[in-house]
């Protein structure tokens, strides 16, 4: 199973033989719909594959039910309770079922009205299932680009990664931010950490993780009832995969010794290497790191403020001098030009000694 940041083995606590898949490989289906079914033999498989191929193969029913597909005999391991609860159907949240029109797109009949009404494209959203909030908000994001009068296209479909990360932008842009550059000087630092077998991003998020915990701000968050105090500090650090963008979270990454977060960082990374982050893994971050100063050619750039976060710094290339330019990144709904300042201040006194690399 695919999620917005990895890939997931889903385990079956019951024996018996998997009948389906129901769901087409590659599409996106709504939570808690069934894709398979438990069978308790190798004849009930075979009855369930034969009936599903027949389905396929003829027209589509009206009915949001397919008739000629009968309900396989679910597994004797299965509680009775349990199995009573899988057979009842859900409740559509659309007045007729999804179904694929001559376009290929899978979209219930009033998302399509809808989308025509709103004047958004079909095609450019997906393969589906579409329904009505997704049209809705695509709508409200504003017109979308009009690639009929330039060459011909083919849609690729998204991955889980870049869909997720694709929406948490959108929605991230809406907080009001500003920027505030300094040059730190990072050799010393840099110098340090290799000699203790620790990478500069480890040491730079501990720093980062040091001086929030002095400046409280950094570690609220705006909500419509107030801001929210958290209890401690957890830097999230951008990586870059190669086709994904991940945030792993070091936790309380400000209280626990450097040799901690040192081993929860090689977990992490060896999770993100087997496609293997959990949501606990990368969700919950109260302070962003972004550096790209392995790409010797970014002098600066800004980064955007996730959502969950009042503040995010992007560290650049190391300069000839030692130096490297970094822009913090902040919601002016919770921290003002001068607290930014004071924080940019704070963390290159920290960076400039080494002693706190011992804790």
């Amino acid at each position: 199973m695919e999620t917005d940041k990895a890939i997931l083995d889903v385990e079956a606590f019951q024996d018996g033989f998997l009948a389906g898949p129901l769901a087409p490989v590659d599409t996106d289906i709504p939570v808690r719909s069934v894709i398979a079914w438990l069978v308790d033999s190798k004849e009930d498989l075979d009855a369930t594959t034969s009936a599903s191929n027949t389905a396929a193969s003829g027209s589509v029913a009206p009915s949001a039910t397919p008739a000629a597909t009968p309900v396989p005999k679910i597994s004797q391991a299965t509680p009775p309770q349990a199995a009573a609860q899988e057979s009842v159907p859900v409740a559509p949240t659309e007045p007729s079922t999804p179904r694929a029109a001559a376009d290929g797109v899978l979209a219930s009949p009033y998302a399509r009205a809808l989308a025509q009404e709103l004047g958004v494209d079909l095609n450019l959203l997906g393969t589906g299932p579409i329904d009505s909030r997704r049209v809705l908000a695509t709508a409200l994001r504003g017109p979308l680009p009009d690639l009929s009068t330039g060459p011909d296209y083919q849609i690729e479909r998204l991955s889980g990664v870049r869909a997720a990360a694709a929406r948490n932008m959108q929605d991230a842009v809406q907080t009001p931010t500003f920027q505030i550059g300094a040059r730190l000087p990072l050799s010393a630092l840099q110098t340090q950490a290799k000699a203790a077998k620790l990478s500069l991003t480890l040491v730079l998020a501990r720093a980062c993780a040091l001086t929030v915990a002095e400046d409280p701000w950094f570690n609220h968050l705006w909500t419509p009832q107030g801001l929210a105090k958290r209890e401690r500090v957890d830097v999230a650090i951008a990586v870059d995969t190669g086709d994904a963008l991940l945030t792993p979270v070091l936790r309380d990454a400000a209280r626990r010794p450097l040799k901690e977060l040192a081993e929860d960082w090689r977990i992490l990374l060896g999770k993100i290497k087997k496609g293997r982050l959990a949501p606990e893994d990368y969700r919950g971050g109260t302070f962003y790191l972004s550096n790209l100063g392995v790409f010797d050619v970014v002098h600066n750039f800004d980064a955007i403020v996730p959502l969950g976060a009042a503040a995010i710094l992007a560290v650049a290339a190391t300069q000839a001098d030692g130096s490297s330019e970094c822009t913090l990144s902040c919601d002016h709904r919770v921290i003002f030009g001068a607290d930014a300042a004071r924080f940019l201040q704070r963390l290159r006194e920290r960076i400039s000694t080494t002693a706190w690399l011992d804790t």
